[in-house]
Order: C-alpha cells, then structure tokens, then sequence
C-alpha cells in the first residue's frame, strides 16, 4: 500500500509536533514574529488544527513554554483591590502557584532557562510579551518607568523561586509562603509603586 502524503491528523502526536515547531519559531523569531500560519507549515497541518489544540497565539506560546500559570490571570488578580496593598498581593499569588500543582513545572523552566541558551530566549520572551505588555497598563504604570519597575519585581521573584524551589537554601525553603509575603512584598510594592530615582542622572564619578 502507498503510504499517504499530506496534512498530520489530529492526535497526540500531531500535538507534540507542534509544540515542537512553536518552541523554534518562538525561539528563532520571537513572540511577534513567529506566526499560527508560520508554526503550521513547519508542523505540516492546516493552521485550523493548532487553533483547535491552542486557541490563540497567546495560548500556544504558554503551552510551548510549560508556564506554570497564565500571566493573564495572575495580574487580574494582582490587580484588583487598593494599590496601597499590591507588591503583597503579587508576592502571595506568586508563592500560591509555586507551591501548587504548577510549581514543578515552574521548577523545570527555570533549570531550563538557566543552562540552555534556547530555553533563556523563549523566557525572555515569556517576560517581555506576557508580563511586561500586560502588566504595564494593567497596574496603570506609565510607559516610561512601568517596564523597568516590572522587571525590578520579577527578577525579586525569580530570585526567590530559585533559592526557595531550584536549590533549595534554608530557611528560605523552609519559611511559611505569609513570612515571605510580609517581607518581600513591602519591597515589591516600592519597586512597582514608590517614586524611582531619576534615570537621567549620570552616576557619580569613581575617584582613583
């Protein structure tokens, strides 16, 4: 019997294929380069497909990049309620997740990100596109210092995930999730809400 040519039918391995060729395109391209159409070629199936396994563009890159939680979600979340109180609210969700069902996945990404050159690319792109083009607006940061205090805040967190989940140092590993909140996320709330120094000002001179 000839073997069939074509489009891949839907299965779990047609699946995996694609996560395959969204995980180079997203690599390769980036998060706005990369297209549904792009990824498909790649994968040989019709764009229909992966938006039936992923929905949106937003939705693949999550599922390529194992996120341990939909940014979306967590920065509605951190969002609602006074200002005055969001770094603690942040700092709270964050350890929710990490400490749930999704914080081995979160484990693996950041091992990944650390000692593979790939992995680090598809992370800074998780960063930059999923957080910091939500976040900024989200929290009613301006355009000007909004980036910067977000990645101020995530680079505390990651910090945290890292000693807390990934190596494991004690008695950060070992500290109730409420002791973390009561202590990193008064610093957090600054990054993300206290004035910042002017960044137009040149540093001091070192005197030799």
């Amino acid at each position: 019997m000839a073997r069939r040519t074509g489009r891949r039918p839907g299965n779990q391995d047609t699946r995996e294929v694609i996560l395959t060729a969204a995980r180079a395109a997203f690599a390769d391209k980036g998060f706005d380069g990369a297209s549904i159409r792009a990824i498909a070629t790649a994968a040989e199936v019709d764009p229909a497909l992966v938006h039936h396994y992923f929905g949106t563009k937003d939705k693949l890159f999550l599922a390529a990049m194992q996120a341990p939680m939909d940014p979306a979600e967590l920065l509605d979340a951190v969002a609602e309620g006074d200002l005055d109180q969001v770094g603690e609210r942040f700092v709270r969700l964050f350890l929710t997740i990490w400490d749930g069902p999704g914080g081995a996945a979160g484990v693996a990404l950041l091992r990944s990100a650390v000692g593979n050159e790939w992995t680090t690319r598809l992370f800074r792109e998780f960063v930059v596109t999923q957080i910091l083009r939500r976040a900024v607006p989200k929290l009613g940061l301006d355009d000007e210092q909004g980036p910067l205090r977000i990645t101020l805040a995530a680079s505390h967190m990651v910090g945290v995930a890292m000693a807390r989940y990934v190596i494991k140092v004690e008695p950060l590993a070992s500290v109730p999730s409420e002791t973390i909140v009561a202590i990193v996320g008064p610093t957090v709330q600054r990054y993300l809400m206290d004035p910042l120094p002017d960044q137009s000002t040149s540093p001091p001179s070192v005197v030799r």
